[in-house]
């Protein structure tokens, strides 16, 4: 059997009013979606997921940020650094553009969806003003309009464990590439967003996912939720039908493991039950999963 070589992992989390778009007037509108049948999904974008995932980076484990300028006349990588000094630039790829010989681009290793809500949005709008401010000095407050979403999103992260610490004829040690996984993971583990005021809370309540022969989203687009009298479960039959899916003779399932928060959802046995001697809590499904990467690269 080939050695595994691509991560998947397709999470949930709970938060509220994520991203925010340009806005029209006085109002702030959330980034949304609209489906065929009319219902409207917030999201935030990969790009915020990225740049969340990047900040924390450096504030948990000081990755190196000071890796960028203007000398070309663009915002983007300086050339004076490489994925050594960098790993922003080794997880998420870069591109540095050039005059006469093209431009230089490194594909991303890791992979980010958009986290899109699993709840449909309700036209929900918060009404403000800085009346606060505005009696201090005796005038009208300033008024604003702000779209409010609280829901559960799902994202999916997928990693090309092959890709990781190479670039050109640039190698980093085996250590140093589990080193940076696993800090990723560590990261996404508990990532959080600072946005208007509040520091919302992205650490995930289901995780579902593990490393493959191939680094494909599997789960991605398979996670529904199903709400009544304000109890929600996670729709098991499209989790069951997509382990079924096969690479070579195995299917996923044997390399798919789930990670849940206790008391979530209502059918968490249900979750259990079919994934059974596989579910375990939050913590230990990241501490497994970073146990399998430290494996990946010393072998």
């Amino acid at each position: 059997m080939n050695k595994k070589k691509g991560l998947s992992i397709t999470l949930i989390f709970k938060a509220q009013s994520l991203n925010y778009g340009e806005g029209i007037g006085n109002v702030s509108e959330l980034k949304k979606l609209t489906r065929g049948d009319g219902s409207i999904y917030t999201f935030a974008s990969r790009q915020a997921i990225r740049y969340d995932i990047v900040r924390l980076g450096n504030k948990m484990f000081n990755w190196n940020l000071e890796v960028v300028d203007k000398s070309k006349g663009t915002i983007q990588f300086s050339d004076n650094f490489t994925i050594k000094d960098s790993e922003e630039m080794d997880l998420f790829g870069y591109m540095k553009t050039t005059k006469n010989d093209g431009s230089a681009i490194r594909s991303a290793a890791v992979r980010l969806s958009n986290a899109i809500s699993l709840e449909d949005y309700k036209s929900d709008i918060e009404f403000l003003n800085n009346k606060g401010l505005a009696d201090r000095i005796g005038e009208f407050p300033n008024l604003a309009n702000i779209e409010q979403h609280l829901s559960y999103y799902t994202y999916t992260i997928t990693i090309d464990l092959e890709k990781i610490g190479i670039d050109n004829e640039i190698e980093l040690t085996n250590e140093e590439k589990a080193k940076r996984v696993n800090q990723l993971l560590d990261i996404v583990k508990v990532l959080n967003r600072d946005i208007r005021g509040r520091e919302e809370n992205l650490s995930p309540v289901f995780v579902i996912g593990g490393i493959y022969n191939i680094n494909s989203p599997f789960y991605l687009g398979r996670i529904k939720l199903n709400g009544k009298n304000g109890e929600f479960s996670i729709d098991t039959e499209m989790l069951k039908d997509t382990a079924t899916l096969t690479i070579g003779e195995n299917s996923i399932f044997e390399d798919t493991k789930v990670g849940i928060l206790k008391n979530t959802f209502k059918n968490e046995n249900e979750i259990e039950e079919i994934f059974k001697y596989k579910t375990v809590n939050i913590e230990e499904y990241f501490k497994d999963l970073k146990e399998e990467i430290t494996k990946y690269y010393e072998s």
